[in-house]
């Protein structure tokens, strides 16, 4: 908290001392743009929150009950990047100050709040070729990957919940390749700790492998556009990526693979297995029109955690099974969008918990884009095939 306030006071001085001066920038590209007269480093700070109104029905067997209504701030961060001594050596820093972000202390990351989103570099060390270091989203599903600040529903779907890879911290090296005819080939490769963000007392059990494939067999999207939901860019010509992920999480030792709780056995030591999770999926844009489509599943080699003594469950079970999330959406010429989801999630039968089926119909405005936007949605939900909730959700994102 002490270095959030000091870097509050640092930017305020910084805003005051320029206050005077008219900047160059405008609302969406970034509070402060800085470049050294050297060249020598650049920084751009760029804060962003969201706040969401949240109204949901459960059913209780026979009828939906009261609504239970909820007021949060769902994000709230701080975000820097620009290079140090050369172009071709970035950064990204990412700090969250929400319950949400923040949450999550435990024994091993010494019971603080974990303010670390991202902290990487990214090097540029070669044609096409980049390394990057320290900790960050893994190249897993492609829904995860696109921003907070991106998205074209109020928040991810429930395959992303379950099923994705997060951040972790390790290396990650990158390459593009040109296939012939604007046929376009991405590989992504990362070994991280396996433990997700901000753990702080070592590795426990082993480490996590990660391998990408993208194929973008009509060139690049427009400003990105493959990580960014909907085609706000209207592509005059269809755009596509598909993807594939490889996930090895060797002698996991949380529930969702670098994810959720830690299997405890009765002694307090840790019990590990290796976890595999794959994807499969794809971006599509024409015109307004955007499609994204994701498969995910997820595998253990010993699923159920066994005690000390080699017999007896500990209750612990890690979440495996398949999920499927279908995502389409059209921005008309006066920048509304509607937007449909279908998410389903199958698990195993070991996890004792129930298939659910996730069906959502929402309306955004973008004002500035995704940096000023209103958007809603309402969900229904099934637990094998009965009614389980409906949820309606309004919110706003700012984004300097």
């Amino acid at each position: 908290m002490k270095f959030l306030l000091t870097l509050a006071l640092i930017l305020c001085a910084y805003s005051y001392s320029y206050s005077q001066e008219i900047s160059d920038t405008s609302f969406g590209k970034g509070l402060i743009n800085f470049v050294a007269k050297d060249s020598s480093f650049s920084i751009k700070f760029a804060p962003r929150f969201q706040v969401r109104s949240i109204s949901s029905w459960d059913h209780d067997g026979d009828q939906y009950g009261s609504p239970e209504h909820n007021f949060i701030v769902r994000r709230a961060r701080l975000k820097f990047d620009g290079f140090a001594y050369s172009p071709k050596l970035k950064y990204k820093i990412e700090l969250g100050l929400s319950n949400r972000d923040i949450s999550g202390a435990n024994e091993f990351n010494r019971e603080t709040p974990r303010y670390i989103l991202d902290a990487v570099l990214m090097w540029n060390f070669a044609p096409n070729w980049e390394l990057w270091a320290g900790q960050t989203k893994l190249p897993g599903n492609i829904e995860r990957v696109v921003s907070s600040a991106n998205l074209q529903l109020i928040n991810r779907s429930l395959l992303n919940s379950r099923f994705n890879l997060d951040r972790d911290v390790g290396i990650q090296l990158r390459h593009k390749s040109d296939l012939g005819g604007g046929f376009l080939m991405r590989e992504k490769f990362a070994i991280s700790q396996g433990e997700g963000r901000n753990v702080t007392e070592g590795n426990e059990g082993g480490l996590q492998y990660t391998g990408r494939l993208e194929f973008l067999p009509f060139g690049n999207f427009k400003s990105k556009g493959d990580y960014v939901q909907a085609d706000l860019n209207r592509e005059k010509t269809p755009k596509l990526m598909v993807g594939f992920t490889y996930n090895l999480n060797q002698n996991a030792v949380r529930e969702r693979s670098g994810l959720g709780d830690y299997m405890f056995k009765s002694d307090e030591s840790l019990y590990e297995t290796d976890v595999t999770t794959i994807f499969a999926d794809a971006m599509f844009k024409y015109n307004g029109f955007s499609f994204m489509g994701e498969y995910a599943n997820r595998t253990a080699a010993n699923p159920i955690a066994i005690d000390v003594d080699g017999t007896t469950p500990t209750g612990d079970v890690v979440l495996t099974g398949n999920a499927l999330n279908l995502q389409v959406g059209y921005v008309f010429k006066t920048n509304y969008e509607v937007v449909t989801r279908f998410t389903t999630l199958d698990y195993d039968s070991i996890t004792n918990t129930l298939s659910k089926k996730q069906y959502t119909l929402g309306a955004s405005k973008y004002i500035v884009g995704h940096k000023l936007k209103v958007q809603s949605d309402i969900s229904y939900s099934s637990l094998d095939g009965n009614d389980d909730n409906i949820t309606f959700r309004l919110g706003f994102d700012i984004h300097f």
